[in-house]
């Protein structure tokens, strides 16, 4: 019999009938200005998996994140999740998306609680106790429940908004930076989140520029330089990030251009 390696994807069904990847991005661009953002970003994504885009600050991660996200339209190129178009059923792809981004956006002055029921008010579901108090608990809050989000750590903030993405009950997840403030408690925790999701047959992209704590759930690495993304090999994106050739690391995302560069 034979033996299939490597990560299992699944096969969602379209509303027409046909399969989609989680997220297809072709020639993105996006202008700012005088000033070019993206340049022909273009990614690929299947259900059941996890992507990493790895760049530098300013190189289009997060740009790239709000377009996928419908909060931000292109310049010109095209993209889908899940098979909805980003631009003409925008609306279809948010109820389809939950996104970590950097600011946590929460409410200083309600509990951890409040702020959860609140967000699912907001999305027009009627929150339990029984749903908010398991949201909780998966990102070890259970015990801070009813104490004052503005005691919190920076920390414990960034888990309570993850807690909120879980409530979402999103196919796809986007997170930009999810390791900030975090300690290797709290890595753990978004990780082991990952791993759950993608288990389900979800799908979750990951832009930051610390490809290291990623690593035990990305299946994929996409290199953006320059408004521009390549997919690379995980050790060349690794070695890169941890320093071990000094001559890779400034040079990964040409190098990796070099090797087919999309776009």
């Amino acid at each position: 019999m034979a033996r299939r390696t490597g990560p299992v994807t699944t096969t969602i069904e379209t509303s027409d009938g046909g399969t989609s990847a989680a997220v297809a991005v072709s020639g993105i661009a996006r202008r700012f200005g005088h000033r070019w953002a993206l340049r022909g970003a273009s990614l690929h994504v299947e259900p059941g998996t996890v992507a990493a885009i790895v760049g530098h600050n300013g190189s289009g991660k997060t740009t790239l994140l709000r377009i996928i996200a419908t909060t931000l339209r292109p310049t010109r190129g095209s993209g889908s999740v899940f098979g909805h178009d980003l631009l003409r059923q925008a609306d279809r792809v948010r109820e389809l998306v939950a996104v970590l981004g950097h600011a946590p956006g929460l409410y200083g002055d309600l509990t951890a609680r409040e702020n959860l029921e609140f967000a699912l008010r907001m999305s027009g579901r009627p929150p339990t106790r029984q749903e908010v108090d398991a949201a909780l608990d998966r990102v070890g809050l259970a015990s801070d429940a009813d104490e004052l989000v503005r005691t919190f750590s920076a920390g414990m903030q960034r888990r309570l908004a993850l807690a909120r993405v879980l409530l979402r009950r999103p196919r796809l997840i986007l997170l930009d930076e999810p390791y900030a403030a975090f300690d290797a408690e709290g890595i753990a925790c978004v990780n082991a989140i990952l791993a759950e999701h993608k288990a389900s047959g979800g799908a979750a992209i990951i832009a930051t520029h610390d490809p290291v704590r990623a690593a035990p759930v990305v299946d994929r690495f996409w290199a953006i330089d320059h408004g521009r993304t390549t997919p690379t090999e995980p050790a060349l994106i690794l070695a890169a990030a941890a320093g071990r050739d000094p001559a890779v690391a400034p040079m990964m995302p040409v190098q990796a251009r070099a090797q087919g560069a999309i776009g």
